[in-house]
């Protein structure tokens, strides 16, 4: 049984709001745990909202009280936790690699607060902070009440993406399959890197394009870099890019190919969905709010969720997909969790180093 590790951010200067020269938390009486969206906000049918899942799991079955803060833009990051700390949040949970310079800022300025950072890590399992927003430059930042909640989101990418090679293998014609990404950074890579190394597994001929949209919120921007790749022979799309990426499925499903889900089941989301790649991002709120309540967080390291202890997988799979198809990607994944396959990660993964033999993918 593999445990939960750890590893770090990029760095980012940021304002830091203090009241009176000291930071302190408000006083505390009942158990109060925030979430702090990224840019793709609580409405983006996948990654923000599967948090506010978490969240609105532990107010009904913890009894917490709860601070939602949705972050209209990255300057609303700061703000935002800085309120949430001030209305009495005796955890702050951020939600996604992009908050992680902020946190690592604020994180000393409230000693008393836990602190979560979803999709990164505190400490390099392999040593190099050259990405961190918790090491940059010789520089160390408080970590010991941040917490890492990493997902092994190369393993699912890799199933589905083994779907979709079985699947275009067996329909002849061009070999070719797609994924669209939306801002560049290793949390959407390892899905792509995984999703084109398994999709080799099923079909060695075959070719995946990629391509990144830099956004994680405008639909049309992500349907234009899927109907590029449709245009070049796609047989499958594969969204990674949150809200936007729902424009990757509806551009699969104009064109009469499949589609493929992100973060949560998006299966009723899009005509042609073939399956989605889970990440169980609302499992990892609560499993860390749940962790604070009983006064066991554990700041200064990692979670790691990943097909081992069921934290990544595969959603509901289209009705179309021959039974044999399924049983093979199921035999796959067993393999993956008893370690004699190796999914590859993406360069400057978390992942690198927490996954026992996981080495960088090509991109």
């Amino acid at each position: 049984m593999r445990k939960p590790l750890l590893a770090a951010a990029a760095f980012i200067t940021v304002a830091v709001f203090i009241v009176g020269g000291v930071a302190s938390a408000a006083p505390r009486g009942t158990f109060t745990a925030a979430l702090v969206s990224d840019i793709g906000k609580f409405n983006d049918k996948g990654f923000n909202e599967d948090q506010l899942t978490g969240l609105n799991e532990a107010k009904a079955k913890l009894g917490v009280n709860t601070i939602a803060k949705q972050s209209d833009s990255s300057s609303d990051y700061a703000p935002n936790i800085t309120e949430a700390v001030r209305d009495g949040a005796n955890i702050v949970s951020a939600a996604g690699y992009l908050l992680a310079p902020t946190v690592a800022k604020l994180a000393s300025q409230f000693p008393n607060v836990d602190f979560t950072i979803t999709d990164d890590s505190v400490k390099s399992p392999t040593g190099d902070f050259s990405q961190s927003a918790f090491k940059k430059d010789g520089a160390t930042y408080y970590v010991k009440n941040i917490e890492g909640l990493v997902y092994a989101s190369n393993e699912s990418g890799c199933l589905v993406g083994y779907l979709a090679g079985l699947m275009v293998k067996a329909a002849g014609g061009k070999q070719v399959i797609g994924a669209v990404g939306g801002i560049e950074i290793p949390a959407v890579d390892d899905y792509i890197v995984g999703y084109k190394y398994c999709a080799g597994l099923a079909d060695p001929g075959i070719k995946v394009l990629d391509g990144y949209s830099n956004n994680f919120v405008e639909q049309d921007l992500c349907k234009a870099v899927a109907q590029d790749q449709i245009n070049q022979g796609s047989q499958v799309e594969f969204q990674v890019a949150g809200g936007c990426g729902l424009g990757a499925l509806n551009a699969a499903a104009d064109a009469g190919i499949w589609g493929i889900g992100v973060d949560v089941d998006q299966y009723n989301l899009a005509k042609n969905v073939l399956t989605s790649a889970l990440k169980r991002v609302d499992t990892g709120i609560f499993d860390a709010i749940k962790q604070a309540k009983s006064g066991k967080f554990k700041g200064d390291s990692d979670l790691l969720f990943d097909l081992n202890n069921d934290g990544v997988g595969v959603g509901k799979i289209s009705p179309k997909v021959p039974t044999m198809d399924i049983t093979a990607m199921n035999a796959l994944k067993a393999k993956i969790i008893a370690g004699t396959v190796h999914v590859p990660v993406a360069k400057g993964s978390d992942l690198l180093g927490l996954l026992p033999g996981a080495k960088v993918g090509p991109t």
